[in-house]
């Protein structure tokens, strides 16, 4: 059997990855792929997910059509730019094309909104039986989709708890994530969810995603 290669990911050599606790970022400037277990870890507990007042209030008002994984390549492609010179993408043509991939065999999700026909925000992530692992989140303001992937964000976790998920890895907290209730673990406890999650069974449920709206 040829190895896996690193810098050739493959849909198999993600799910193992994942499975590990570890997760692939491009470097910007070489255009290498280094992988990651970071220490402590960033996770947002289903149970305790806190939804801020204005955001609460803008999931009530339905002004986006949220769809699940109707554009899950496209959802990558918009999240895969530089976010400003000082933030710059991670993805590597490599990468995304090994998500897209993994897309295909049912293991990487979208949740996506649209407002008049046009993909405003969403966000994508890898499943393993009862993990998810958040990876990367856009919104187009320009657009109309000011807050349209925190949205999706709680349509996410709205969904997670349906299908009895155990675990959404958010990998790192940054403040955008503290405010939904995020904590940081030591790896070690994380290891013990992740292998708790990935030994429990769960539902994704793609069906009917394209009336809803929020």
């Amino acid at each position: 059997m040829k190895p896996l290669d690193p810098q050739c990911p493959t849909a198999a050599l993600l799910l193992a990855a994942y499975s590990k606790g570890v997760f692939p970022m491009a470097d910007p400037e070489r255009g290498e792929i280094d992988w990651y277990e970071v220490e402590p870890r960033g996770v947002l507990p289903l149970d305790s997910f806190h939804v801020p007042r204005t955001l609460a209030r803008l999931v009530r008002q339905q002004r986006f059509e949220i769809r699940v994984d109707s554009a899950v390549s496209q959802v990558i492609g918009a999240c895969a730019g530089d976010r400003s010179a000082s933030n710059r993408g991670w993805m590597s043509a490599a990468l995304r094309h090994a998500y897209e991939e993994l897309a295909a065999l049912g293991h990487c999700h979208s949740v996506e909104a649209w407002l008049k026909g046009h993909l405003v925000g969403g966000l994508y992530g890898v499943r393993l039986g009862g993990a998810f692992f958040g990876e990367s989140m856009f919104a187009r303001p320009e657009r109309g989709g000011s807050n349209a992937s925190k949205v999706c964000l709680v349509h996410l976790v709205e969904r997670l708890r349906a299908g009895g998920f155990r675990l959404l890895d958010t990998q790192m907290v940054t403040s955008h994530m503290e405010q939904f209730g995020a904590i940081e673990i030591p790896a070690r406890t994380y290891r013990a969810l992740l292998k708790e999650a990935l030994a429990s069974p769960a539902q994704w449920d793609s069906s009917g995603s394209a009336s809803t709206r929020s």
